[in-house]
């Protein structure tokens, strides 16, 4: 995700709630920086809603923010949350693929 992507999904967040663009900042960038991180690294396959509750839980412990809120904020950046699921998914099924052809030079977890 870049970082016009980020202010865009920020400046969204912040018009469509009553939080403060400082709060809405923290929350998407924790949760959708975990999320892109997870995408780079990972080779497990989740689900959209394990995704979901695994980022909401990492981002309300790592902000100290209310769960509420944060489920708020993600909820609304879900447009986000699935570009970035999508790219997750398209990931894992490349590496995947090359499992399953025989390339046991798979990139690490």
């Amino acid at each position: 995700m870049t970082d016009q992507e980020m202010n865009r999904a920020i400046q969204y967040v912040t018009a469509t709630t009553s939080y403060g663009r400082d709060t809405v900042a923290e929350i998407l960038e924790t949760g959708l920086g975990e999320l892109t991180e997870l995408a780079m690294q990972s080779t497990q396959q989740f689900g959209r809603d394990t995704l979901l509750e695994y980022v909401s839980q990492w981002t309300i412990k790592r902000t100290g923010q209310p769960e509420l809120l944060v489920r708020e904020v993600l909820g609304c950046a879900g447009r986000w949350l699935d570009e970035v699921y999508e790219e997750i998914a398209k990931r894992q099924s490349e590496i995947q693929g090359r499992s399953s052809n025989g390339d046991d030079e798979a990139e690490p977890v």
